[in-house]
């Protein structure tokens, strides 16, 4: 994965109301933008868009007719960014690990 696939995922997540989508697709499986819909505060046309964005992130695929098109999780961007974010986080780790022993040798 790239870093601007990596950009888009961290775009998508950054909604709440994208966030909220995708805890439903993971909650309840695949679901229609009507089913969607009705779980925020947000119009059809605004969940579309949001759709929008999440597929071209590739966290969601819609499969089926326009009209009954059902909208599913796809986990693996939030896989690779996930993994981009422990190997960030171990590169911080060793050089906190580092800072701390020159610290602790300066005070003997």
């Amino acid at each position: 994965m790239t870093a601007r696939d990596h950009d888009a995922v961290f775009q998508a997540l950054a909604d709440p109301t994208r966030r909220s989508l995708l805890r439903a697709l993971s909650a309840s499986g695949p679901s229609t933008l009507t089913e969607l819909s009705s779980g925020v505060s947000v119009s059809r046309q605004a969940v579309s868009k949001h759709l929008a964005l999440l597929r071209d992130a590739g966290l969601v695929a819609g499969r089926g007719e326009v009209r009954g098109r059902r909208y599913e999780l796809t986990p693996a961007p939030l896989a690779d960014a996930l993994g981009w974010m422990v190997d960030v986080g171990a590169g911080w780790d060793d050089r906190l690990a580092r800072l701390k022993r020159q610290v602790e040798a300066r005070r003997r």
